[in-house]
């Protein structure tokens, strides 16, 4: 192998030389010239280049009047509005998820339903057996679904079968850790196998127009196992996220060049199978007839989708000595810890000999901002032990001077609130009001606890 060769350039004129001197002979300047490695010269690089011999490939305009590739349904409307609309012929859509939470049965469903509706469908499954699938879709109703099934795990057997045949508008493989191709050594699973099965199956949907789908696993940090680069390959990724104590399943995009991220669909896990929640506020609203201290709803912002939600804290005294504890569930602790600093510094009530505990209600992960004044209404109002109004819906952000700063798509989050009956809502004051709710605007974080105070 040739080594690679150096020499020594100045910094300031760019005058190269064989070996290092203290001043440049060209500009006469005076400790500039540094050593770099010069590119390797190969008898191969020398006689070759890239400039020819290849084939010319054909540039078209931006502006072209040509056909758009179409999207198609998958009957599921939850599935289509992560999907931002539904599948793109032609497109590469990567679904993960915890083991259990339900990726294979929401996929089986889609391919049952598109079969039915008369599309071409095939399901090529490397972890289970054909008649395990079978006994799935028999317990799901869609025993009569004419879906294409296969248990494979060879990425040269199933583009051979399938460049055979006409190709299926929808083609699920389940999963692509279990894929192997013959090009590369390695077992199922590693790295390199990961790449060349799944840079060999987005290939094919791309000249064939197929909508595929790939099944991944997950590490125990929650992140699709295999390269980073698997979802820089694919065009949508979709995680499928849920806690197995609680009932409703999170369809959560998190890429889509198709759509916008961050749509979610939501979904519960019934006896036949992911059933479609329309309402998903109903599942993280709890039943209270009376107001209870400590609890505030927040209209939170899935995407293009309000789901209102519930916020509650729990604050207890300490006795003088003991070290306060500050725990969070479904919510970034990094935040607590800057909201009860700004309640400490800017309105003067005092967490230090508190324990705080946080918690929303449902055990749905919020990570909107607008959520501050949620929260810390609800840690003013268990502090001072003071209800808030169970029609009364909170949202803004709040900065470290203890301004509360107007949030995105307000009048959305206030259609929600109004819709499902509530009545006042506590908003940043440069926010607009909708008709049909009460708007109260909280220009400092002060003015909150004052409020609540004045209620006390």
């Amino acid at each position: 192998m040739a080594r690679p060769a150096s020499r020594y350039v100045c910094q300031s004129c760019g005058a190269a030389s064989p070996r290092w001197a203290g001043q440049c002979g060209d500009c006469n300047a005076w400790n500039t010239i540094q050593q770099e490695t010069a590119a390797v010269v190969t008898p191969f690089s020398a006689k070759h280049s890239l400039n020819s011999g290849g084939r010319s490939i054909g540039l078209s305009r931006l502006d072209d009047d040509v056909a758009l590739p179409e999207r198609r349904s998958t009957g599921i409307a939850e599935l289509d509005r992560a999907l931002g609309g539904g599948l793109v012929a032609g497109s590469a859509v990567l679904i993960g998820g915890d083991p259990g939470i339900g990726k294979s049965t929401l996929l089986l469903q889609a391919a049952g339903r598109m079969a039915l509706d008369g599309a071409r469908v095939a399901y090529i499954s490397g972890e289970e057996a054909a008649d395990q699938v079978r006994l799935r879709a028999r317990r799901l109703g869609l025993a009569k679904a004419p879906v294409a099934l296969a248990a494979a795990t060879s990425v040269r057997d199933i583009l051979t079968t399938l460049s055979g045949t006409a190709p299926p508008a929808l083609l699920i493989i389940d999963s692509i850790q279990t894929m192997h191709s013959d090009t590369l050594e390695g077992a199922p699973g590693t790295v390199s196998q990961v790449r060349a099965a799944a840079h060999e199956l987005i290939r094919h949907a791309k000249t064939s127009g197929t909508a595929l789908v790939l099944v991944g696993h997950v590490t125990k940090d929650g992140q699709i196992a295999g390269p980073r680069v698997l979802e820089h390959m694919v065009d949508t990724v979709l995680y499928f996220e849920g806690e197995r104590s609680h009932q409703y399943r999170i369809l959560r995009a998190v890429k889509n060049r198709f759509g916008g991220t961050d749509e979610i669909g939501v979904f519960a896990m019934g006896a036949d199978g992911l059933e479609e929640v329309a309402n998903p506020s109903s599942l993280f609203l709890t039943d209270r007839e009376t107001a209870v201290s400590g609890a505030v709803v927040f209209p939170a912002l899935e995407g293009t989708r309000p789901v209102l939600v519930e916020i509650q804290a729990l604050v207890v005294r300490l006795p003088s000595g003991a070290t306060p504890r500050r725990a969070v569930v479904g919510w970034d602790s990094a935040r607590l810890a800057m909201i009860l600093a700004v309640l400490e510094a800017r309105c003067g009530l005092s967490f230090s000999a508190c324990e705080v505990y946080l918690n929303v209600a449902g055990g749905l992960r919020v990570s909107d901002p607008a959520a501050d004044l949620a929260v810390a209404a609800a840690l003013v109002s268990a502090l001072t032990e003071t209800p808030i109004p169970t029609d009364t819906v909170a949202f803004g952000e709040i900065a470290l001077s203890g301004e509360v700063r107007s949030v995105g798509h307000a009048g959305l989050r206030l259609k929600e609130a109004a819709k499902l009956g509530f009545g006042a809502a506590l908003l940043p004051a440069t926010s607009a009001a909708t008709a049909g709710i009460r708007s109260v605007g909280v220009a400092t974080l002060g003015a909150l606890v004052d409020r609540l105070a004045a209620r006390a």
